[in-house]
């Protein structure tokens, strides 16, 4: 009579931690990876996008396959800023024409006046812009929510903004918790 051999309950367990420890690093690398070059979380720091997004919210951004459009909040660097990441809104692209009406408060882009809910005030100041300014192709104008104190691209310092640039658009805010939001 041939007595079989079963695994001991030592081979079993010690096989089923490799495959628990394979499958948890699996899903590191893959999670590294998603968010290495796929999605990033970008802290807000400062005041000129309130009331859309206030200092210390947490947004996730994307740039795979974005091109920018007129609305979308972006994150951008800008070389001669020491890399300081900006969070503004695109309010035109290459080719556009943008005017500020000091007098009015009014944003047009194109000659049409913008329609623009999201902001916390009219834009009275211009900045260092004088009549309309036509962005270059290949590149954006952004300004932030909060016209009064938003350092953006009415100002020489900042410009228009190389869409090379551009890190990603924020897709949705994840902190606070109480305010998670879509964008």
């Amino acid at each position: 009579m041939v007595v079989s051999k079963g695994k001991s309950p030592f081979s079993k367990t010690v096989k089923e931690i490799i495959e628990w420890v394979s499958s948890i690093a699996a899903a590191l690398i893959f999670v590294t990876l998603l968010f290495t070059y796929v999605f990033r979380v970008v802290g807000v720091s400062g005041s000129s996008m309130n009331p859309t997004l206030s200092t210390g919210d947490r947004v996730i951004i994307s740039g795979l396959f974005y091109e920018p459009k007129y609305g979308d909040i972006v994150v951008t660097t800008q070389s001669d800023e020491d890399d300081k990441p900006l969070i503004k809104r695109v309010i035109a692209v290459g080719g556009q024409t943008v005017k500020i009406d000091s007098e009015s408060g009014d944003v047009y882009v194109d000659g049409k006046l913008l329609e623009e809910s999201y902001i916390s005030g009219k834009t009275f100041e211009t900045g260092d812009m004088v009549g309309e300014i036509i962005v270059p192709e290949g590149e954006v104008f952004l300004m932030g929510d909060n016209r009064a104190i938003s350092w953006d691209s009415r100002f020489n310092e900042i410009g228009t903004i190389d869409e090379r640039h551009i890190l990603g658009k924020v897709y949705l805010r994840i902190w606070p918790f109480s305010e998670i939001e879509l964008y």
